[in-house]
């Protein structure tokens, strides 16, 4: 079975064409820069080199139809018809309480999604795009949604309500959700096949790091505690994006700078973390070039950023009573040695002991960094996301429930 897996973005949209049976990528790449002049399609050729195609492309519907176009040209393609497209996974990125797993696409989905626009303003009116744009494309073809926040939703009360008035919940479903579900819930699936234990009494915190980053606790194999919350702004402080602060703080500066709510947001998931500390950068390595070049703001916003690690770690495994395995995943997790090493090192006292020898040769590769007596597991997996919506699309499809 050949699935497509889209994963539509305010203006990109990424793709996977994969044959799940051998879990075989076909093609893979994304259209950049939609509604502008210097929209591009880049992809990667089946020798591994890649291509950039400038085009027209003034919605998603134009961009995935530029992507299927690809997909089957005579030179460049893999395949010669849109009918050797069996479904398409989409990425959804908030099913709020509607949804906790991934479901088929049909019309009362379509208008549950829409009731989440509200609040998943910036993420869930593109991935309907996305969804629209292939029933226009390709009527026939069997359509399923992959939520972000479907893992999360196993959350105790106790973990997912906020200490607001009640109303703000009952009303307006003001609540954490979490993220980054997809992930979470792949690297704890997959961490347990890794070290052949049972899933289904581990427990296990899950660290997906990146530009983007959240931490989750899965217990027996399921989530029972996350960072990201409402938004994916809450939680560990992140590339752009601020985590954890005082809501006081805000109002506070919205107040003195008489800053709207629009700027607000700007400057919480755009000018912060990272980027707004170091004022360098919001990538990882610019941040370790601009730390050797002795910049004292860069240095801070690393010790800040494995410290929001450290702290959330230390306080999952205090909510399940120990931790068994302890994973990294994401683009920092899965490349960062030193950034691993240093959040592990302060971990010694629950009995965590890295090789750091081994660590420090992982890089984006599946492997156990601890060492054989450590009291507990530390593991890298890296993330496949793009599988999982697949694994999930394959098996709605052929009438059976996603794992």
């Amino acid at each position: 079975m050949n699935i497509l897996v889209l994963n539509c973005g305010s203006s990109s949209v990424k793709y996977k064409l994969i044959e799940i049976k051998d879990n075989k990528v076909l093609a893979e790449g994304g259209v950049e820069k939609i509604g502008l002049e210097d929209a591009f399609l880049k992809f990667k050729r089946a020798d591994g080199s890649k291509q950039i195609v400038k085009l027209k492309a003034n919605d998603h519907k134009g961009a995935i139809g530029a992507i299927l176009e690809n997909l089957t040209d005579k030179v460049e393609g893999c395949i010669k018809s849109f009918n050797e497209i069996d479904a398409v996974g989409h990425r959804v990125v908030h099913g709020g309480e509607k949804f906790n797993k991934s479901v088929l696409i049909n019309d009362d989905v379509i208008a549950k999604v829409k009731e989440c626009y509200g609040i998943a303003p910036l993420h869930n009116p593109v991935n309907m795009a996305g969804i629209e744009a292939i029933s226009a494309l390709m009527p026939a073809v069997p359509q399923v949604a992959v939520f972000d926040t479907a893992f999360h939703q196993s959350m105790p009360a106790k973990s997912f309500m906020y200490a607001l008035p009640y109303r703000f919940y009952k009303e307006d479903g003001i609540r954490r959700y979490g993220f980054h579900g997809t992930s979470h819930r792949y690297v704890s699936k997959r961490v347990c096949e890794f070290l052949s234990v049972d899933a289904k009494c581990q427990r296990i915190i899950t660290c997906h790091i990146g530009n983007g980053g959240s931490i989750t606790a899965v217990m027996n194999g399921k989530s029972i505690d996350t960072s990201m919350g409402l938004t994916p702004v809450e939680g560990l402080m992140m590339g752009t994006r601020c985590g954890d602060v005082d809501p006081g703080a805000l109002t506070f500066l919205m107040t003195k700078h008489n800053l709207s709510a629009g700027d607000l947001q700007n400057i919480i998931n755009k000018e912060s973390g990272l980027l707004g500390i170091s004022g360098v950068s919001s990538d990882m390595r610019e941040i370790d070039a601009a730390i050797k070049d002795g910049n004292e703001h860069a240095k801070l916003a690393i010790e800040v950023y494995k410290q929001r690690v450290i702290k959330y770690i230390g306080a999952y495994a205090a909510e399940m009573g120990g931790v068994d395995i302890i994973v990294f995943t994401g683009g920092v997790g899965e490349n960062q040695s030193v950034v691993r090493q240093d959040v592990c090192r302060p971990l010694a006292f629950m009995g965590v002991k890295l090789d750091e020898k081994l660590n420090a040769t992982i890089h984006g590769d599946e492997a156990t960094i601890s060492v054989d007596d450590s009291a507990i597991k530390v593991v890298v997996i890296p993330t496949d996301e793009e599988y999982m919506i697949a694994r999930d699309t394959e098996a709605i499809v052929e009438g059976r429930e996603a794992e």
